[in-house]
C-alpha cells in the first residue's frame, strides 16, 4: 500500500503541474468511443434496453479494467523506483484537478468577455442548457461543477488509486465515463443508462462524503468560512437528485456564503432540484476562483488522509 500511495502522490503532483496535456492520448476517449460504439450496437439489437444497459456497464469496467491490468502487470517488472514511477504515469491522467481548475477559469475569464462568452464556455463542462442563463447563473453553475468534480474528478479516483492501483482506478474512470454519457434521466437514456448511473453513485458514495467533510477544513485553510461550509453541510447535504453530489456542493455553497441548485434545464427539459445554501450574498465571479482554490486544498488534504491510511495499513499488514 505504501508503494501505491507513492505512485498515487507522484501522479498527482503530475496532474497539478501538467494537468492533461493536448497532445498526450487521453485514455477517457478510447473508454468514450467504445462506450458510444457499445451503445449504438445494442441498440440496433433491440430487446430489453434495460438488460442492455448492464451489458453496456459490465464490459466497458470490464475492458477497461483489464487494459489497466495488463499495462500494470508490464510495469511490475520494472525495479522499485521506475515502478512507482510506472504506475505514477498509469494514474496521472485519471485524476482531472489541473483539468478541472483550467475549464471553470476559462468561464471565469470568458464572462468578461460577456455573458454570451461565458455561457458557451460553460457548456464545455456542464450537462443544463446554458443559452439563457444569467451571470449569476453561469458563476453558480461553474462552482457547482468544480464542486461536484472535486469528488468525481480527483479524490474518488485518488481514493479508488490507493485501493487498488491502475485497476480500480480505471475501472472508477470507466463507470464515472458511462454516467457522464448515458446516465440521464430523459427518455433517450433512462433505460440504457440506469445501471451505469448507479453504479457511478455506489463508487462515489463514500469519497463524496468524505470531500464535503475534507471541504470544511480546506474552505478555513482558504480563508473562506469553514465553520459555515459544515453547517450548510449538515443540513442540506440531502438537496440534491443525486444520493452524492450535494455533500460537496453544500460544502461549498455554505464556504462561499451563496445559493446553489435549484431548477435547472437539461435538453430542453426543465428539472426542480433543490436549493442548497442560504444565499446570504450575490455569487460573483472571484467565487469561481474560491472554488477552485477549494479543489485543490481538499484534493491535498484527502492525499494527506490516504498517507495515514497507507501508513496505518502497511503497519497492520506488515
Amino acid at each position: 500500500m505504501k508503494e501505491r500511495f507513492a505512485a498515487l502522490a507522484l501522479a498527482l503532483l503530475l496532474d497539478l503541474i501538467l494537468g492533461d496535456p493536448a497532445w498526450l492520448p487521453h485514455p477517457v476517449v478510447f473508454i468514450g468511443r467504445y462506450i458510444a460504439r457499445a451503445e449504438r450496437r445494442l441498440r440496433r439489437r433491440g430487446g430489453d434496453l434495460r438488460r442492455s444497459a448492464v451489458v453496456l456497464t459490465a464490459s466497458t469496467v470490464a475492458v477497461s479494467m483489464a487494459a489497466a491490468a495488463a499495462l500494470t502487470a508490464l510495469s511490475g517488472l520494472l525495479p522499485g523506483p521506475l515502478r512507482i514511477a510506472a504506475s505514477a504515469l498509469l494514474l496521472w491522467p485519471g485524476l482531472a484537478s489541473r483539468s478541472m481548475v483550467s475549464e471553470a477559469e476559462g468561464v471565469r475569464r470568458a464572462l468578461g468577455q460577456g455573458l454570451q462568452a461565458g455561457r458557451e464556455r460553460l457548456s464545455r463542462i456542464v450537462g443544463r442548457d446554458t443559452a439563457g442563463l444569467s451571470e449569476e447563473e453561469v458563476i453558480c453553475a461553474a462552482v457547482e461543477t468544480v464542486a461536484e468534480n472535486t469528488t468525481d474528478g480527483v479524490t474518488s479516483p485518488m481514493l479508488w488509486a490507493l485501493l487498488g492501483g491502475p485497476v480500480l482506478l480505471w475501472g472508477f474512470k470507466a463507470a464515472s465515463t458511462l454516467d457522464s454519457m448515458v446516465g440521464y434521466l430523459d427518455e433517450r437514456y433512462r433505460d440504457i443508462g440506469w445501471s451505469s448511473a448507479k453504479l457511478d453513485d455506489v463508487l462515489n458514495y463514500i469519497p463524496a462524503r468524505l470531500t464535503g467533510l475534507l471541504m470544511c477544513p480546506a474552505a478555513q485553510l482558504c480563508g473562506l468560512d469553514g465553520r459555515n461550509a459544515l453547517r450548510i453541510l449538515m443540513r442540506d447535504h440531502a438537496n440534491h437528485l443525486s444520493p452524492n453530489c450535494a455533500w460537496t456542493e453544500a460544502a461549498a455553497a455554505g464556504a462561499l456564503h451563496i445559493r446553489l441548485g435549484g431548477t435547472h434545464t437539461y435538453f430542453g427539459k426543465t428539472v426542480e432540484k433543490p436549493s442548497i445554501g442560504d444565499g446570504d450574498r450575490p455569487p460573483e465571479r472571484a467565487d469561481i476562483r474560491r472554488a477552485c482554490r477549494l479543489l485543490i486544498v481538499t484534493s491535498l488534504l484527502m492525499l494527506g488522509l490516504l498517507g495515514l491510511a497507507a501508513a496505518v495499513g502497511g503497519r497492520i499488514w506488515a
